[in-house]
């Protein structure tokens, strides 16, 4: 019998999203991408604890897509240069986008994105106790709209209304995070 092949965590994520790009988030099992490593699934648990563990790898994966804004930005732009990183996130994967709606941010790399936006919010003067509140409400409408687009509910829409209306949204929830810290938005 041969050697299995070199593998790490990484190569094992970026298999699971090929697959679920190519044939949608329900074709990928441990089998399937073990298949696409060329291991047999048993291998696959040294570098994923479980299939949880492999989907909690996608949204890693998905989020660290999107560049972080330098720290030095007001809060609005950085707030708005990760919200326009994930539509791209969104476009690029619509496939395995949604699963951001349905697993939270848990592997350190992933909580990386949720610290941003919380620097942001805590920037922007939202008080301590609230920003978790706050960033979960920002980021599900964000993230509720780009599913939605990526999905194909608005495709019945030109590109630019769906520009202006993400435009809108964001505008609705800086104004939103304003009141939250009594600053004014841009």
């Amino acid at each position: 019998m041969g050697r299995l092949p070199r593998f790490d965590r990484r190569t094992v994520l970026r298999a699971g999203l090929d697959l679920a790009d190519e044939h949608g988030l329900d074709a990928v099992t441990m089998q399937a991408v073990a298949g696409r490593v060329g291991v047999t699934p048993m291998a696959l648990y040294r570098q994923v604890a479980s299939k949880a563990d492999l989907l909690d790898g996608l949204v890693e994966l998905l989020l660290t897509e999107v560049a972080m804004p330098a720290a030095g930005l007001p809060w609005q732009d950085r707030l708005g240069a990760m919200a326009a990183g994930l539509r791209q996130v969104a476009h690029r994967h619509p496939a395995v986008f949604p699963l951001l709606l349905r697993r939270p941010a848990t592997t350190r790399e992933s909580l990386r994105a949720r610290a941003a936006a919380y620097r942001a919010l805590a920037q922007a003067g939202v008080p301590p106790d609230r920003i978790a509140s706050v960033e979960r409400l920002v980021s599900t409408a964000i993230l509720g709209f780009l599913v939605s687009e990526a999905g194909g509910r608005l495709a019945h829409h030109p590109r630019g209304v769906l520009d202006e209306d993400f435009g809108r949204l964001q505008d609705l929830l800086a104004g939103f995070i304003a009141s939250e810290s009594g600053a004014r938005p841009g």
